[in-house]
């Protein structure tokens, strides 16, 4: 176990983070997505430390975050669709997989032993400053023990992950509150592999139709594990009413009792992405027998919010 600070935003704090990472050491630091888990990609040791902090599968890829394009562009093959949808979404919250270049420095354990990588560059100001200080590519899976809800501010972290983790740099909460679309282009058909905040609607334009990776499909990136994003209580969903000993989140008009939350109460998907885990950890807690969710719609967003919702459902490993 090792000691955790909490630092501030400066530049004094950015330094200090690009440091420590620099020596193999571990940092948690905000995305516009969740809080990310950081070690030195191409560090074996470094990467390695990240799967023993969390009690993470090691065959579960780790997205590899970079400063910018042209720094990503170093370590994938990205053809004609995979640069069209990069300069449409990056920075922001989409990650690619795409082919691993021969010269690619990324740990191969980082992506699970295989031929992909997954590549990422975040629009939050804190996450950026810290990649162009540390001039490496950060592998940064949520940063929180494996399987858990994820992420999206620095308490959520601390209380994770405290004495596995460095440095946690506290830029707030995090505004989408969904981890990012992961968009797999490394076959003929492009296939959504975890979705996110961009959509196949915003995807198809530029590259036409867009797939989701069934049940079953090979793990290529975070998120596909079945059991996923989930509290230590078990989650039923699609109810109407809490049944006895559950406690509530609601949405939109289907409001719940007394002392229950609501992801929002006018029906806003946006809202209900941004709020989704935080509430879930809240509703996280001892003397209940479970949490009931109300329905969400399966459009838009909603597809997103109800995969991590099926996932944090999913039968116990």
């Amino acid at each position: 176990m090792t000691e955790t600070r909490i630092l501030k935003p400066s530049d004094t704090a950015i330094r200090e983070a690009a440091a420590a990472l620099a020596r193999g050491e571990l940092v948690a630091f905000p995305t516009e997505t969740v809080y990310g888990l950081g070690g030195d990609a191409t560090d074996d040791r470094a990467v390695a430390r990240i799967f023993e902090a969390k009690a993470r599968p090691s065959f579960n890829p780790l997205i590899s975050h970079l400063p910018d394009p042209e720094s990503a562009f170093e370590h994938g093959v990205f053809d004609a669709r995979a640069r069209s949808v990069a300069k449409a979404f990056w920075p922001g919250p989409m990650t690619l997989v795409v082919p691993r270049r021969s010269d690619c420095r990324i740990s191969l354990l980082a992506s699970a032993g295989l031929d992909t990588v997954a590549l990422r560059v975040p629009e939050h100001p804190l996450a950026s400053a810290l990649l162009a200080a540390a001039g490496l590519p950060i592998a940064a899976p949520s940063a929180n023990r494996s399987g858990r809800v994820s992420p999206t501010t620095a308490e959520h972290v601390l209380d994770g992950l405290e004495g596995r983790v460095s440095i946690i740099l506290d830029g707030g909460p995090c505004a989408v509150g969904l981890e990012s679309t992961v968009l797999d282009l490394s076959g003929e058909v492009p296939a959504i592999l975890r979705p996110g905040a961009v959509t196949p609607e915003m995807l198809e334009p530029l590259i036409g139709p867009v797939g989701f990776a069934g049940n079953g499909a090979k793990i290529a990136a975070p998120g596909m594990l079945e059991s996923h994003y989930a509290p230590a209580l078990p989650v039923r969903l699609d109810a109407t009413a809490p049944e006895a000993g559950e406690l509530f989140l609601g949405f939109g008009d289907i409001a719940g009792p007394e002392g229950s939350e609501s992801l929002s109460a006018c029906g806003d998907l946006t809202e209900a992405a941004s709020c989704l885990f935080a509430l879930l950890r809240r509703l996280d807690r001892p003397g209940a027998t479970g949490i009931a969710v109300a329905p969400i719609p399966e459009t838009g967003l909603g597809i997103a919010i109800n995969d991590r919702l099926r996932r944090a459902a999913a039968p116990r490993a």
